[in-house]
């Protein structure tokens, strides 16, 4: 996993901040300087609490937990979605469903709904619906699929969360919160990151910011998942040999040992014999 260089933060605008007007008083352990009105975030800051968060992130890939994306602003949705299919991970990149993590199990159902009314095409029961049904469903499958479609393989709570823009996504933060959920976050100059497990102090609104940073996250994610794919692999081989015949050594067979035993049968028969003549 490379590290990130302050140098290509700076390419990227990472370091821009908000207006200082604007700004969040506890940000200011990660601010460097004020330069024509607007904060500049430290970026050495920002590159090691990167690979704090992309060590952590790496691990919960490994351990074979998902990790949802959230971006739903303009500038973010697209970079995310992109950056999320790739290493196969959930996102959210529409309107934050309420209750999407405290009430998963509800969420859940309308993804199974969703799910059913792909079968129904598939088996012809959708062929014998009315105009009027067919029209309805349509469209019920249209909005799930625009605010579920992307976490429909998402079959229990993810083991972290990574949101870009606390401030816009605070019901992501506060339902990932309640359920003690790892919060991983781009946080600008704005924002309190008192509520984040682990910060990443960055401009969250330019687009080459944000795709930077989710750049170094994917790379730390897919690099998890890589090493647990090896694992498995591993595994399974080792199983084989395990499984596999051992061919084993002919056996020498040994000489019986029936003649000593015939002569204390013999011995016996004597005693026998003896006693009936001492009887007689």
């Amino acid at each position: 996993m490379e590290k990130a260089q302050v140098s290509e933060l700076i390419k990227a605008g990472v370091h821009f901040g908000h207006l200082t007007r604007k700004w969040n008083p506890n940000m200011s352990p990660y601010i460097y300087m004020e330069r024509n009105g607007i904060h500049i975030i430290n970026l050495y800051k920002t590159v090691a609490k990167l690979e704090d968060a992309s060590n952590a992130l790496k691990k919960i890939a490994a351990s074979g937990r998902k990790i949802l994306f959230v971006a739903t602003k303009k500038q973010a949705k697209d970079i995310v979605s992109e950056s999320s299919r790739k290493i196969n991970m959930p996102y959210i990149t529409e309107r934050w469903p309420g209750g999407m993590l405290t009430n998963f199990v509800t969420i859940r159902k309308a993804v199974k709904k969703m799910s059913s009314i792909d079968r129904m095409k598939q088996d012809g029961t959708f062929n014998s619906l009315s105009k009027k049904e067919k029209l309805q469903i349509g469209r019920l499958r249209e909005k799930l699929e625009k605010n579920l479609g992307s976490i429909s393989n998402m079959t229990r709570l993810p083991g972290a969360i990574f949101i870009v823009d606390i401030l816009r996504e605070k019901i992501a933060v506060k339902e990932a919160q309640k359920l003690n959920i790892p919060i991983f976050a781009m946080v600008d100059t704005n924002s309190d990151p008192r509520d984040i497990d682990y910060i990443i102090p960055a401009n969250d609104d330019a687009s080459k910011s944000i795709s930077k940073i989710l750049e170094h996250i994917g790379n730390a994610v897919q690099e998890g998942l890589d090493e647990r794919n090896s694992d498995i692999d591993q595994e399974e081989s080792n199983g084989d040999t395990q499984k596999a015949p051992v061919k084993e050594a002919p056996v020498k067979e040994a000489p019986a040992e029936e003649a000593p035993a015939k002569k204390t049968s013999a011995k016996k028969k004597t005693t026998k014999t003896k006693t009936k003549k001492d009887k007689k």
